[in-house]
């Protein structure tokens, strides 16, 4: 398994409730990286979240993906922030090639209310759709390294 994602469920599994775990992902959300106000746009919603999410990607020089995200809502908040640290910073291949299994590992499925788990579903395929289409302009050329290899 990813070594992110490993230390993410050993960082749930230290709590021996859902009351704490809840806890926890309003801290993560909490701990947010400021979403810029310019990606704030209607087009950067997720659709099918109860909660208004906001998602953006930015392809960096290795054509690593970061993402930035935000939620109205506190806990919707901390499984944006829980996701970005899962998916950002990954290449479009590792991220269309990551193991999704987490979210049975960390109990997300069965432990989220149904409007909750359809928003992570839907906040997960947002994910895969940023990655596709970043892999298919680096695959196009489209995007190509910003700088020179020595």
């Amino acid at each position: 398994m990813d070594q992110k994602i490993e230390k993410i469920i050993k960082e749930f599994a230290d709590f021996d409730d859902w009351e704490g775990r809840y806890k926890h992902l309003i801290g993560l959300g909490k701990g947010l990286e400021g979403f810029p106000e310019e990606h704030r746009l209607e087009q950067n919603k997720v659709k099918g979240c109860q909660s208004q999410v906001w998602l953006h990607a930015d392809l960096g020089e290795a054509h690593n993906i970061h993402f930035f995200g935000d939620s109205d809502a506190s806990i919707v908040k901390g499984i944006v922030a829980l996701l970005l640290r899962i998916y950002s910073d990954r290449t479009p291949d590792e991220i269309m090639n990551l193991d999704q299994s987490f979210v049975e590992e960390l109990g997300l499925k069965q432990h989220l209310s149904m409007s909750r788990a359809n928003g992570l579903s839907a906040m997960m395929k947002q994910i895969q759709f940023f990655a596709m289409a970043y892999k298919a302009k680096i695959d196009m050329g489209i995007i190509v390294e910003n700088h020179k290899k020595s």
